[in-house]
Order: structure tokens, then sequence, then C-alpha cells
């Protein structure tokens, strides 16, 4: 199994939020250059990118405009990365958007709302996944497959969540795992990994009391670390090379409660 990703080109859709950050650093702590993908995060996304880790000689890290609900945008990007680095080794799908809304208020649930987290989350993944298939797609050293990360939330399976539109959508993303999983392979690998609730700057934002609730219905008595999620994405490419279609959860055993 590769103890590291060196040489290894990883693209990460929402790279500049909590979770996103996260996993940018440790994709390229474990060699990797990364693409931190943005869409209007462009000064945090740079800042980012010149201060990751980088491997010795590897290329430098890049901070890459990548709006996920925009096809011609994402073709944009992908041809920037094939001109930089030639090649795409890992994608993560990270970009995502919510809005909290009481799951009986169907009324606050408006369409409007509903079609941004179907476009974001859904066919976002999707679009992203297209723009960089013949990257991923290709020939790797060492026989390799590409690998697709999706990430997921728990909320796909407790229908638990910011509101029921995100849960959908994160439903929606776990089956999209497991179909693309078999489409694609043997060249490309298609995971999701999926957290709980986690302790990110905008859920430290939110009500302490909800925060404590949430914690203490947990088993393990806490919320997951972004780095508990990068760590789980990690394990994927360096690891778990032999798992595709597959859900990790990363949830501190919240569906036991």
């Amino acid at each position: 199994m590769p103890a590291n990703l060196n040489g290894q080109v990883a693209v990460v859709t929402g790279g500049a939020g909590g979770i996103g950050e996260a996993i940018c650093i440790g994709l390229a702590q474990a060699g990797a250059t990364v693409v931190v993908g943005y869409n209007r995060s462009e000064g945090p996304a740079a800042e980012l990118a010149a201060r990751l880790p980088a491997a010795a000689g590897a290329p430098q890290h890049a901070a890459l405009k990548c709006p996920v609900t925009d096809s011609a945008a994402l073709a944009q990007m992908a041809a920037d990365v094939q001109r930089r680095y030639g090649r795409c080794d890992i994608l993560v799908n990270c970009a995502g958007t919510t809005r909290f809304v009481p799951h009986a208020d169907l009324a606050g649930l408006d369409d409007g709302l509903i079609d941004e987290i179907l476009a974001t989350n859904v066919r976002g993944p999707i679009a992203a996944l297209r723009a960089l298939q013949p990257l991923l797609a290709a020939p790797k050293a060492g026989g390799h497959s590409g690998l697709v990360v999706n990430i997921s939330s728990i909320a796909a399976v407790t229908a638990m969540g910011s509101n029921i539109a995100y849960c959908a959508s994160k439903a929606a993303v776990d089956n999209l795992t497991k179909s693309l999983a078999r489409a694609l392979a043997p060249a490309i690998r298609v995971l999701s990994v999926s957290p709980g609730l986690a302790d990110t700057e905008f859920v430290k934002s939110l009500d302490v009391a909800w925060r404590d609730e949430q914690a203490a219905r947990t088993p393990l008595k806490r919320l997951a670390l972004p780095e508990e999620v990068a760590a789980a994405v990690v394990a994927a490419a360096t690891h778990l090379t032999f798992t595709t279609g597959a859900v990790i959860p990363v949830d501190g055993g919240r569906p036991l409660a």
C-alpha cells in the first residue's frame, strides 16, 4: 500500500471551507500537490494554498476557481489542472450548501433553496467529476486507480439535518457514489466519507446548548473534528486501495443512539 501521495495531484472543491481546509492540509501532509477549489473565497483559498506543506521537488499547490454549478467554469479548471500538472489523481467533492429550515416548515423550504441545494450538492459532484474524468481515468504509475471522494453526511442515513432537502441531497450523494463506483471501475474508485456534525468554525457559531446536545447524543460524546474527516479521505487514498462504492462513516456512532 502506498505510504504517501508523493507525485499525486488532488483537487478539492470547497477547499477553503472548514472541512475542505482540513482535507487540503491532510492531503498535502501526505505528499500530494493540492488544488484548493473555491467559488467566492478566492482570498482564503489562495492563502491556504500558499501555506500548505509541500514535498521536496513537488509542483506548487494552487487555488483555482471551481464553482460546481458552472460546468463551463469546471471545464476551464480541468484544463488549467491539465496545463499545470498534466494529471489529476484525486478529486474530493467537498463543496456544499444548506440553510437551517425546520423540517415541518415546508413553506420555509422555498423552491430557490431546494434548487440551490440540489444543484450544488448533487449536480455539483457529477459536474466536477465529468470535467476531470479524463485525467482521473488516465493510466497511473503503479497501476493505481483514480479516486473520487464525495463528502456526504450522517443526514443521509438519519434524515436529521439542517433541512429535508439537505438530507435528501446527501442520500443522493451516497447513491451516486455507488452508481459511479460500478460505472467507472476499474479506472476510477468512488467513495463517500460521511461525517456526523463536525466542530467547524461555522458550527462553533451556533447555539452552545444545541451543540452540546448533539455531542451528548453521540456515543463518543463529542463532535467530529475536521481533521478526523480529513484522515478518512487520506486513508481512502493511501490504505483503502481495494475499496470502492463504500460509505465511510466518521460519526462517533451517532446512528446507534
